[in-house]
């Protein structure tokens, strides 16, 4: 029996993110980002076949960036539709040719999932066509009125909070989508309510507290600190990497730095928006762990980076250090230029530089300085940076440090 998992990561997430921010599946949690500890679940599962991502036609640079090393498991992604419903149709649809038996699907925005989760929801579908996981519904639930008022208290009996994963059989839930587009029925907020107006049994079964779905930045800032409060790294051996980049100025309005646009009066040159502080802390994580740099994994030839975000360079190397069973300790980035002047930004890049880590912005640093008018720097023809990083690793770190995906 063939089991697929189809992961959900096409929405913008606008509660987790602040503006100019990548949406919530992209969030790095403990050095990985939230999508690829939600697909690390799916993909080393000894009952998963394949999985199938669906994300958002505007994430193809971030999602390469974003799931680390590729797995055997690992199907191309597939883009999504204006709704979630749209968006597991397009996913069904392409595992179509597989003919997987079942399918288990799973919001990109629940990375907790456990495999006793996954065991029991596939269990569950050798006696019905549909199962989900959920958690029984213990709050006080209260009815409000349009002032805001309560104007009840709702029965919890019975009641339950629907998770992901939701698995059916195949055929019957790829069916449903289609008759359900056909028939107009768009409303449906999860898989197992268009199950149930097609009038197919959902069983329910345990999904456990800690599959909890990140909606706002609170829920980011919460699940960081599980992460860190459950840490058992072994490490034995803390290894420092540096690295130096440099980028001349062109015709523009506003450079890149550390994350944070500036406005000025030229821009910086490159393949990608020329970041040059991203880009040397790049290569100071990336020689931290002997993996090469920036060039190797995102070489300039490559058209796919063409005017790429450079925090998609650094958040593959925080997805490489953490595929090593390693944390970063600290990165400290000194920025040399006559102008644009740095202090007025320096916290907003701190924070910028520590979400894209998933790391606390006390362990983030930026500073500034002058060539004192020498050299090319002095003559305002362009912008260096040089950047290091500690990383705490296990001594079992491995020599072949995974590529990006291909």
């Amino acid at each position: 029996m063939s089991v697929a998992a189809l992961i959900v990561a096409g929405g913008r997430g606008s509660r987790a993110s602040n503006a100019g921010e990548p949406p919530k599946q992209y969030a790095m949690l403990g050095g990985q980002s939230v999508l690829a500890r939600a697909l690390a679940e799916f993909t080393r599962h000894p009952g998963i076949t394949h999985v199938q991502v669906v994300i958002h036609p505007d994430d193809d640079k971030m999602y390469l960036a974003a799931i680390g090393a590729p797995h055997p498991k690992l199907l191309p992604p597939v883009h999504g539709g204006a709704t979630r419903q749209d968006s597991v149709r397009n996913g069904l649809d392409a595992l179509a040719a597989l003919n997987p038996s079942l399918v288990l699907i799973h919001d990109a925005a629940r990375p907790f999932v456990t495999p006793d989760v996954i065991d029991r929801v596939i269990a569950a579908l050798a006696d019905q066509p549909g199962a989900i996981a959920a958690v029984p519904e213990t709050d006080t639930l209260k009815r409000a009125g349009g002032s805001g008022l309560i104007v009840g208290t709702q029965d919890r009996t019975n009641l339950w909070r629907a998770q992901t994963p939701q698995g059916f059989r195949f055929d019957t839930i790829r069916r449903e989508h289609q008759r359900a587009q056909a028939e107009n029925q768009t409303a449906f907020t999860d898989d197992a309510a268009l199950m149930e107006w097609a009038g197919h049994a959902v069983a329910l079964v345990d999904g456990g507290t800690r599959n909890v779905k990140i909606t706002t930045t609170q829920d980011i800032q919460m699940a960081r600190r599980l992460i860190e409060g459950n840490a058992t790294l072994p490490v034995i051996e803390t290894r420092t990497g540096t690295g130096f980049d440099v980028h001349r100025f062109a015709p523009g309005s506003s450079v890149w730095l550390c994350g944070v646009e500036i406005p000025h009066s030229s821009r910086l040159e490159g393949h990608s928006d020329a970041d040059v502080g991203l880009h040397a802390l790049t290569d100071a994580i990336l020689g931290a762990i002997g993996a090469g740099d920036i060039g190797v994994h995102f070489p300039p030839t490559d058209m796919r980076w063409k005017d790429a975000a450079s925090y998609i360079f650094l958040r593959h190397a925080a997805s490489l250090v953490a595929h090593a069973g390693g944390r970063i300790i600290n990165v400290d980035v000194t920025i040399l230029a006559e102008a644009p002047r740095v202090t007025p930004h320096r916290a907003a890049m701190c924070a910028r530089m520590a979400d894209i880590l998933g790391i606390a912005p006390s362990r983030v640093s930026v500073k500034a300085t002058t060539t004192e008018g020498l050299g090319f720097t002095g003559r305002r023809e362009g912008i260096a940076a040089m950047a290091s990083a500690s990383i705490a690793l296990p001594t079992a770190l491995s020599t072949d440090a995974p590529q990006p995906a291909a």
